[in-house]
């Protein structure tokens, strides 16, 4: 059979190779999509999903190669979904993700950054904190797996080492897939999440069925080996609680801020704490507060920029979905020592309104760090507030996003319909080797404006890594 040539132009969202087939006057056809595939390369490729505009494969033949290309680290990348570039050279990924921010911003948004600031980097190994790992029994492929998703596919893939989690978490893989297997409720056993903090390494065994005293005795042992706390999760992950040897608090650190974080296992942190240190204090810096400042931190979590800004403000208000998660962080702000500084509350961003944002008052700077999803309504709710009290408006808002595609539709709404310009805006390496793109937006407010027509469309949302 005769293979198909084509060249690869660019990468899309989850770092496939995009080229065209050759209608027969030459011009450009179908679209394909390559998984391996880089720009710049000319490959052949085997058809894995077929529509009437497009194909999906993998590469069979590499004729030209990209001078990116560098040979993957891992021996388990090609099939595990942890990673999806380490075939790019790290560098190189991170000009991709720019280009993934900038093509959005304009296709999507129609804006574009006054300026492009520059990548922020971090460890490109090693760095990844928190992770879910799936378990599962396969006794075709020897028994006990514990790791991530093969690609495109919910089996779970063969791991025996990984350079994206820390080394110490690398080495306990095949042990832990010894450990499960050794255990009386195996089959009842779909899950293992880590979190890494400053001073601990927490496992979260979900377990379907009770442990025997035997387990306890295996579970407890490997604990004292490996120097980790287990903690247990029987339902859903408001039921994890710690189990042994529970002796050390997980938290992370914001040292430029003098800042102390306790979480649990379960809680949503970022997974790369170095960039995490960086992208705090890069926001904080384009958000320019000054003493006398009240600040709005949306979609706040448990206080990662809440608490960092209340150093430098007159008042913080962080507002968040959860009770349970505005609770914690109003407890992590007493535990920081500034609690006369910020205020929590509670409402769904997601229905955001005008009235809401009057009832609030005056904000002078907001910060806004949604998850992928996005903030539309809040960037709809500030449109309607130029309409009505434009005196209310901040005078600038920082826009962290872990997804480009959102963020350039909201980016869209601000500045056509709400009456800010984007100043500013830029990646941070988040998630090296992925095709996860971790953003920031600088949106300045004009005072002379009219509003534009902007019909904010409907945006595919990338998909999040496992965490």
């Amino acid at each position: 059979m005769q293979e198909t040539f084509i060249n690869i132009k660019s990468l899309d969202m989850d770092a496939r190779g995009v080229g065209h087939l050759e209608n027969e006057d030459g011009s450009p056809g179908k679209v394909i999509f390559v998984e391996g595939a880089l720009p710049g390369e000319r490959v052949s490729f085997e058809t894995t999903r077929k529509k009437k505009n497009w194909e999906a494969g993998r590469m069979v033949t590499l004729q030209k190669a990209s001078s990116m290309r560098v040979e993957p680290k891992c021996e388990h990348f090609w099939h595990c979904g942890g990673c999806s570039m380490q075939h790019l050279e790290p560098s190189a990924q991170v000009a991709m993700k720019q280009r993934v921010l900038e093509d959005n911003l304009w296709h999507i948004g129609k804006t574009k950054a006054e300026n492009v600031m520059r990548p922020m980097y971090g460890p490109t190994w090693g760095y990844r904190y928190r992770a879910r790992l799936s378990v599962r029994h396969v006794p075709k492929k020897g028994g006990m797996l514990v790791g991530f998703h093969e690609r495109h596919s919910s089996y779970v893939a063969e791991m025996t080492n990984c350079y994206i989690v820390p080394p110490h978490v690398a080495k306990m893989l095949v042990p832990l897939r010894e450990l499960v297997a050794s255990l009386s409720i195996y089959q009842h056993v779909p899950q293992i999440e880590l979190a890494v903090g400053e001073e601990s390494t927490v496992l979260v065994l979900r377990i379907m069925a009770p442990l025997s005293r035997a387990d306890e005795t295996l579970v407890k042992a490997f604990a004292d080996q490996w120097n980790i706390e287990w903690w247990l999760q029987p339902k859903g992950p408001d039921t994890a609680y710690p189990y042994y040897p529970n002796k050390k608090e997980l938290y992370y650190t914001l040292p430029e801020f003098g800042i102390r974080m306790p979480f649990k296992p379960t809680d949503f942190t970022q997974v790369n704490h170095q960039i995490n240190r960086l992208l705090v204090a890069k926001a904080l810096r384009l958000l320019d507060v000054q003493p006398e400042d009240r600040v709005a931190d949306l979609f706040c979590g448990l206080g990662n920029f809440t608490l960092p800004l209340a150093t430098q403000a007159r008042e913080v208000v962080g507002i968040e979905g959860s009770t349970a998660l505005t609770t914690r962080a109003l407890e992590n702000a007493r535990a920081n020592g500034l609690s006369d500084k910020t205020s929590f509350s509670t409402r769904n961003l997601f229905e955001i309104t005008r009235d809401d944002l009057i009832a609030l008052g005056k904000f002078d700077r907001m910060l806004v760090d949604p998850p992928r999803d996005g903030a539309a309504a809040l960037a709809a709710a500030l449109a309607e507030l130029r309409l009505s009290n434009p005196e209310l408006l901040p005078k600038r808002i920082v826009y962290v996003s872990c997804s480009p595609a959102t963020l350039a539709r909201d980016a869209g709404i601000l500045t056509h319909r709400a009456g800010y310009k984007l100043s500013k805006a830029g990646v941070a390496n988040m998630f090296p080797h992925t095709s996860h793109v971790e953003s920031i937006g600088v949106f300045d407010l004009v005072e002379d404006f009219q509003p534009r027509e902007f019909l904010a469309p409907e945006v595919r949302v990338q998909g999040g890594q496992e965490a």
